[in-house]
């Protein structure tokens, strides 16, 4: 019984997989969320630690000194 050589077969499926671009664009969608996301963190990371030192400290020792 000779058994057949499955290179030729899985080669051609390779050629299928690679050959097949359904989900690049999926893929870029994907990374350009991921970069909006960070670029939208990061400003908000920034503005809020300015929000915090201007606004909340300012109403903090406005109270503050209010109750005394």
């Amino acid at each position: 019984m000779r058994r057949s050589n499955p290179t030729p077969a899985l080669m051609g499926h390779w050629r299928r997989f690679m050959a097949d671009t359904g989900g690049t664009t999926a893929i870029e969608y994907a990374l350009l969320v991921a970069g909006i996301g960070l670029a939208i963190m990061s400003t908000i990371a920034s503005t809020g630690q300015s929000i915090k030192t201007t606004l909340w400290d300012a109403i903090v020792s406005a109270l503050s000194n209010s109750s005394k």
